[in-house]
């Protein structure tokens, strides 16, 4: 499958938009396979360093998660004061279950206004946002989270360590004249 929706400005991004390579991954905060990928995905920006771009796209599994759709809402919040990278590590490094009090507790970790962020999840300030993320997720087959993208082409592989790792090397090999 591939990406329908390319990487713009308007996506979270961390990396070079000169990187050979481009990693989108649709995820879900309180997915616990998102978890367990998400120190994974940290060792290989490192590995990569500026030659891998990293993008984050909403992807909330509402059914099975009630906590996603306002995590996602509060980092897009984050988001509007720059620290949408900051909130999301944060939330990502939380020992215990989502609920409004730890995100009011991530808040205050990022220097944001608890209140602040309190109203605008209330009042889905950031839904039609999240809502934007998921609709090209689907459009983009993606079916379940975390969902990999690699320069636009669909990771149908494990998204281990080693198996991403592979994959990203493959495809900037290929990306080279």
């Amino acid at each position: 499958m591939q990406l329908k929706n390319p990487v713009t400005a308007k996506d979270h991004q961390q990396g070079l938009g000169s990187a050979t390579t481009t990693l989108v991954e649709y995820g879900d905060y309180q997915c616990p396979s998102c978890r367990e990928a998400y120190p994974m995905v940290k060792r290989l920006q490192e590995h990569f360093a500026d030659s891998l771009r990293l993008v984050f796209r909403h992807f909330p599994l509402t059914q099975a998660h009630p906590m996603a759709q306002p995590t996602a809402e509060a980092a897009e919040f984050a988001g509007k004061y720059g620290k949408f990278w900051e909130f999301h590590d944060h939330v990502f490094q939380q020992p215990f279950a989502l609920s409004s009090e730890v995100l009011t507790a991530v808040a205050e970790e990022c220097a944001l206004d608890p209140s602040a962020l309190r109203e605008a999840v209330a009042k889905h300030t950031f839904q039609e946002r999240v809502k934007m993320d998921f609709m090209g997720g689907v459009r983009s087959g993606v079916g379940g989270t975390p969902t990999f993208f690699i320069n636009g082409v669909q990771h149908a592989g494990p998204w281990d360590h080693d198996s991403l790792l592979a994959a990203i090397e493959s495809s900037s090999k290929q990306a080279k004249p």
